[in-house]
């Protein structure tokens, strides 16, 4: 009888993830007898959920807010990425070795970013300066100050409690730059409007790393009338994902701005995640198929939606 393989999606709450629709294709496309489930998980299990990774029939696991952090000390390792994030940890990988199973942590999101920014031809323009503008101070935050840090960029952040967002930058700054004198102090609290402006008129690219936006089309993490602040040639980056084009995404493009939502990045990340668990190149026609099939069923959704609340209030 042949063993079906398990890997899943740890986080809490998981309804919205589209990462299963396309991990079981990758193991469709790759002939992997494998199943990529959504392991919803307390805080209080978090360790057991971890431990069950150790069985024979795991592959691994993805992990999402809010553990990406939680997660490190309950692991044998991470790699020198998740470290120079200052320990954001999105994926997890079962290493056998001759005195048992290991559980290697690492962070897939940092490529799939640098990749996204790059096809985004993102560090090309000479408006404004090379500043990276995050908002929020969660693990994906750590993994654009990173991005950021290895293109030479200034990073800055922009957090609700500017105290995290302090704490995270000096954090991230250390891990990359342990031997630097140079650091940076650039945070702004998120609700303070004024500040964002001034900052967003010298920043080259702009990446939402918050969860806002997520299955609401109208929400966006700042006002969208300041994304008229960045320089012409700068670029958003809105790490969510569903919907495919987020409110932000939208007020971008129409101020000519170039920009692109989360699923590009969900993709290279999933795909790097794939790699780890298999061995394998990942299926990436397969994936990304998967992935624009799960948009336009979102989109069909939306109008469903749409004419069901129209037809309420007529």
């Amino acid at each position: 009888m042949q063993v079906i393989q398990r890997a899943g999606l740890i986080g809490q709450p998981l309804a919205h993830s589209w990462s299963p629709a396309m991990q079981n294709a990758a193991f469709v496309a790759a002939g992997i007898s494998a199943q990529y489930t959504l392991w919803e998980t307390e805080p209080a299990h978090l360790a057991v959920r971890i431990a069950s990774l150790r069985a024979p029939d795991v592959l691994g696991a993805n992990v999402t807010i809010p553990y990406k952090a939680a997660v490190v000390p309950l692991l044998d390792a991470i790699t020198t990425g998740a470290r120079e994030t200052g320990g954001a940890v999105n994926t997890i990988a079962r290493e056998e070795t001759a005195s048992g199973i290991r559980l290697i942590g690492h962070n897939t999101d940092v490529p799939a970013l640098q990749r996204v920014l790059r096809e985004q031809q993102a560090w090309s323009s000479g408006s404004g300066e090379k500043r990276l503008l995050v908002l929020g101070a969660g693990g994906a935050a750590r993994a654009a100050i990173s991005v950021a840090l290895r293109e030479g960029a200034d990073p800055w952040i922009a957090a609700r409690n500017p105290t995290v967002g302090q704490s995270v930058l000096a954090t991230v700054q250390q891990h990359r730059m342990p031997d630097s004198a140079q650091r940076h102090n650039n945070v702004i609290d998120l609700l303070d409007t004024e500040a964002l402006g001034v900052a967003l008129a010298k920043t080259q690219v702009l990446v939402n790393a918050t969860p806002i936006g997520t299955r609401d089309p109208t929400a966006a993490p700042i006002p969208l009338a300041l994304l008229g602040q960045l320089p012409q040639g700068a670029v958003v980056c809105d790490m969510v994902y569903n919907p495919p084009e987020t409110a932000l995404v939208r007020a971008a493009r129409a101020y000519g701005l170039r920009a692109c939502g989360g699923m590009l990045m969900l993709l290279y990340q999933g795909a790097e995640a794939f790699s780890l668990w298999t061995g394998r190149p990942a299926p990436l026609a397969a994936m990304r198929a998967a992935l624009e099939r799960q948009a336009q069923a979102a989109a069909t959704g939306d109008d469903i939606r749409k004419r069901r609340d129209s037809d309420t209030t007529d």
